[in-house]
């Protein structure tokens, strides 16, 4: 029986550090959810936006963040079928006020059909390096309405005459969506920056430097795809910087980006004259593409046991520390190079 009050890192007002408050009440699931008690919240850059600039959570104050949720079921609503007391499972928390769904707290209510049992070969802090990373991919790749590739757990597409660009290999993000776009069955894969041994583990076919002018950034670019790019994800980049992504594009036929960050306005002046591009804009939430995401969830574990999809690296944080998890947040902030934080709530 879960008690009736818990402990929780909560926000209070933006632009302020995460405190610890000890008796935040133990939330009850609704008759399609669970209750877990949390083992792993998985933080991630967009939580360092919400704490100083309000992202996500501007209206639902006092909140508690972090979407990567891990934990034990320990009560099931009526509805629920797919998980019993005991599963450890991992799930997205969505974003609600009084925050019944976030990490940071010793229990949290999962929604069932957006949770994934965790196969016995993979860790608590394996599994907390996937919902918000493997979910923007997922959307960005299959989303009828973005990239448009038909989900491998739908269908099998015939991919392998299609090229596509990652920009931001060495960001979690740009490695999922590297080990989606394999799983897709896409033929050329060209990734630009990161790990050339970690990516091409991953699928990836092509790994490209980052590094230089830009102009030799975007030679590198050409002689790797030539005229037939038609599809760019660009995990990392803001707006200003997003004309590296369209400039790669065909301007035979043009095609779409799909980006993370929107924030920004494009430097029209250094798009290629006569460049053709859609900007497709993500949002790697599994409560906005329920169709898409619900199967996902349901196909995660088997792809996790065939490694097809592998999880990531990632460091500890030892229990509800306030100090050290907003130091984890500040070094998001900062712009320092760290692996994601998983914070061991239990």
């Amino acid at each position: 029986m879960p008690p009736s009050n818990q402990k929780a890192l909560v926000l209070h007002e933006i632009g302020t550090p995460l405190r610890l408050e000890t008796n935040r009440p133990v939330p009850s699931p609704d008759q399609d959810q669970v209750l877990v008690k949390v083992h792993v919240a998985g933080l991630n850059p967009h939580d360092q936006k919400s704490r100083d600039l309000g992202l996500f959570v501007q209206n639902l104050l006092p909140a508690v963040l972090s979407n990567d949720v891990v934990g034990v079921v320990v009560e099931a609503g009526s509805s629920v079928s797919d998980f019993k007391l005991g599963d450890r499972i991992v799930g997205q928390a969505n974003w609600v006020k009084e925050s019944p769904q976030s990490g940071l707290q010793e229990y949290a209510v999962l929604d069932a059909e957006h949770a994934s049992h965790i196969p016995d070969s993979v860790s608590n802090d394996e599994a907390a390096t996937l919902p918000t990373n493997t979910l923007a991919p997922v959307v960005a790749l299959f989303e009828p309405s973005k990239l448009g590739f038909v989900a491998p757990w739908a269908a099998e597409g015939d991919y392998n005459r299609d090229t596509i660009l990652v920009i931001g290999g060495a960001s979690a993000c740009g490695k999922f969506a590297t080990q989606f776009t394999k799983l897709a069955g896409i033929g050329r894969i060209v990734v630009l920056g990161g790990d050339e041994a970690e990516l091409k583990g991953f699928g990836a076919t092509k790994v490209l430097s980052r590094f230089g002018e830009a102009e030799e950034v975007r030679a590198r670019i050409q002689a790797a795809v030539g005229d037939d790019l038609r599809f760019v994800l660009d995990c990392v980049n803001a707006p200003e910087q997003q004309h590296i992504g369209i400039n790669a594009l065909s301007l035979t036929s043009g095609g779409k980006l799909a980006r993370l960050r929107r924030t920004g306005t494009i430097q029209t002046e250094l798009v290629r004259e006569g460049a053709k591009y859609e900007l497709v804009d993500i949002f790697g939430s599994s409560f906005e593409y329920p169709d898409l995401c619900k199967p996902f969830w349901k196909a995660l574990p088997e792809y996790l046991v065939a490694r097809k999809i592998r999880p990531l690296a990632s460091r500890v944080i030892d229990g509800l520390d306030s100090e050290a998890v907003n130091k984890a947040l500040d070094d998001y902030r900062d712009g320092r190079k760290v692996l994601k934080a998983n914070v061991h709530v239990s």
